[in-house]
């Protein structure tokens, strides 16, 4: 009797092993057929065989929460019909919620809304966040910048005991990084014990993010010596350190390594490397790697249209639009924002707004930006008046740069009356800016209203708003050097400031006289000149003279737009050297050869 019941015991037991077995199978069947969904149509059909099916509490669980993760993360999924499903479910898993945060986190416009789920989850105490919970949660606040939110959930990590988690861990990184706070990024990174291909990557391109070239190589370069290899996203990173600070020579180094080592290179790294070479002022370069992409999707010809733009090569940007449309590449915004810059950069009214009618043609509503676009294009070409009148009607507010496009038009044409009250607009929207006062101040100076410049720049004084200073770089064998206006930090300034001295009397021995309307203090002539000596282009560009030997080009970029009276002494100073000079400022590349610029004095 005992063995009977002993070995009917071990049936019964036998009889649910196999069970589970046979869900098991199910429900792995069910989970490749929802994987390999080839588009939301069957997907919803495949739905809807599990809703009528008979089956077990846990597998149906399963199944629906599979359904959920392929339409929240598939790029061939549909997040609304994910956000429907997930309110459908009674209990909806850790996996579910996991799939819905991560998935809300990944659409076009992304919100805050994966946070706003998090908070929920907390609210309901159940289930129980874990690793990927909070991974996946900071990856959506770094997505839209929201340091607060992402500060406390750093403390629920801690509470939580997840601190040690590689995956979380990476994801604060990647967080603090994509927040600007670097230090606390590196604080992070630093106490990793161990550092995986990802977070070596987000520490990179957190300083990419703060202009930070020179760590971000290095912090490269320690990847390497750790042994872990870069792939295309590491490598995007770094190429664009080297975009922002014009930095060509680290990034010919990484185009050379990449085709050495046979990196996979995709869409983003080659757009990458033309963008980099475009910013860096080698736009022949930049063409090359464009002429040689076998695919070119809409942000590689809006990268190459800009790039045509901002080195004022209009008639060339417009030749790339028009191929674009014969290539039947739809153009978006972006590419827009660039025909049109490459317009007012050279200055071509009509065919501005003919593109600006074809904008509209292609069903693009005008942003904000295409609004700037034209209203520098009216300016530069002496149209104001246009300019003014566009601005004050448009149902879109404009941006302070479209205002400060105005007052700079107002200072060329002279026009008092108006920059006053263009001014006033400026302002209103932003009262502590002190690049506002100084385009005000450089007007007042243009028409030798030296009692208002004063009252100004009293004012200015009163509420604190010091001047932005003028910074620029230049990179030599590697490294980038910075200088700013009356610069005394460099180590090597001494030697640099009796070469500067040698420079500008080589300049006024060949006549040249300062333009000293471009110094906004009512002060002697000659305080006035030595002001503008002290300008820190300058400084990059008699560094470059010094530091390197022709046919090596000078490259410089500067924070600031490069004043009149350094534009023309850096003609000369390209003649008497016989150096080609190529300065990047806030507006647009400025190429120096043999005493001419390839703007035609027009920027």
């Amino acid at each position: 009797t005992l063995f009977s019941l002993l070995s009917q015991k071990f049936q019964v037991r036998l009889g649910e092993h196999q069970k589970t077995e046979e869900l098991e199978e199910e429900e792995e069947r069910l989970a490749s057929l929802i994987q390999k969904c080839p588009n939301m149509r069957l997907l919803r059909q495949l739905h809807a065989r599990i809703l009528t099916r008979p089956l077990p509490l846990s597998t149906f669980s399963f199944a629906l929460s599979k359904v959920l993760a392929f339409c929240a993360l598939s790029p061939l999924g549909d997040i609304h019909y994910a956000r429907t499903l997930f309110a459908q479910i009674p209990n909806p898993s850790i996996f579910s919620w996991n799939s819905l945060i991560k998935g809300c986190s990944q659409i076009q416009n992304p919100s805050k809304e994966p946070l706003l789920l998090f908070k929920k989850l907390a609210e309901t105490g159940y289930p129980a966040p874990n690793s990927f919970t909070l991974a996946f949660v900071l990856k959506a606040c770094a997505v839209v910048a929201a340091l607060g939110e992402g500060v406390q959930v750093h403390c629920r990590v801690l509470r939580g005991g997840f601190g040690g988690s590689l995956f979380v861990q990476t994801a604060l990184v990647n967080f603090y990084g994509k927040c600007e706070e670097i230090g606390v990024a590196r604080k992070v990174f630093d106490e990793m014990p161990e550092r995986n291909l990802v977070a070596w990557t987000a520490m990179i391109s957190g300083h990419t993010r703060v202009g930070a070239v020179n760590e971000a190589m290095g912090l490269f370069r320690e990847m390497q010596k750790a042994g872990v290899g870069p792939d295309a996203v590491t490598l995007v990173s770094v190429v664009s350190a080297c975009a922002v600070a014009g930095a060509l020579d680290i990034g010919c180094w990484l185009h050379a390594y990449i085709e050495k080592y046979f990196v996979s290179t995709d869409l983003e790294l080659e757009t990458a490397l033309l963008d980099m070479y475009a910013k860096c002022g080698c736009i022949e370069r930049a063409k090359q790697v464009f002429d040689s992409m076998p695919v070119k999707d809409t942000r590689a010809w809006s990268s190459m249209i800009m790039g045509f733009a901002c080195h004022g090569l209009s008639e060339d940007a417009i030749d790339a639009f028009q191929q674009m449309l014969e290539a039947k590449v739809m153009p978006d915004h972006v590419t827009f924002i660039g025909i049109l810059s490459a317009c007012a950069h050279g200055g071509l009214v009509s065919e501005g707004r003919r593109y600006w009618s074809l904008m509209l043609e292609f069903g693009i509503e005008p942003s904000v930006e295409h609004y700037g676009c034209i209203v520098d294009l009216l300016c530069r070409s002496g149209l104001v008046e246009d300019a003014y009148k566009i601005v004050t009607t448009t149902t879109i507010p404009p941006n302070p740069a479209t205002w400060r496009s105005l007052l700079t038009g107002c200072k060329k044409e002279k026009l008092l009356n108006l920059g006053e009250v263009v001014a006033g607009y400026l302002f209103k929207i932003e009262p502590l800016n002190p690049e506002n006062y100084i385009l005000l101040s450089n007007l007042y100076s243009s028409v030798s209203q030296w009692e208002k410049m004063s009252e100004l720049r009293k004012k200015m004084k009163e509420r604190g708003i010091k001047p932005i200073p003028g910074c620029s770089s230049i990179e030599v064998d590697g490294v980038v050097h910075e200088f700013v206006m009356s610069d005394r930090s460099h180590p090597e300034m001494k030697m640099l400031r009796e070469f500067m001295e040698e420079m500008a009397e080589r300049v006024r021995d060949t006549g040249y006289r300062p333009s000293i309307s471009d110094v906004l203090h009512k002060v002697v002539d000659e305080e006035k000149e030595g002001a503008l000596g002290e300008h820190s282009e300058r400084f990059a560009i008699a560094y470059g003279l010094l530091k390197t030997r022709a046919p090596v080009v000078i490259r410089v970029v500067k924070n600031l737009r490069v004043c009149g009276d350094c534009h023309e002494v850096i003609k000369i100073v390209s003649k008497i050297y016989e150096r080609e000079i190529i300065v990047r400022d806030r507006v647009r590349f400025h190429k120096f050869i043999k005493g001419t610029c390839s703007c035609k004095d027009f920027w």
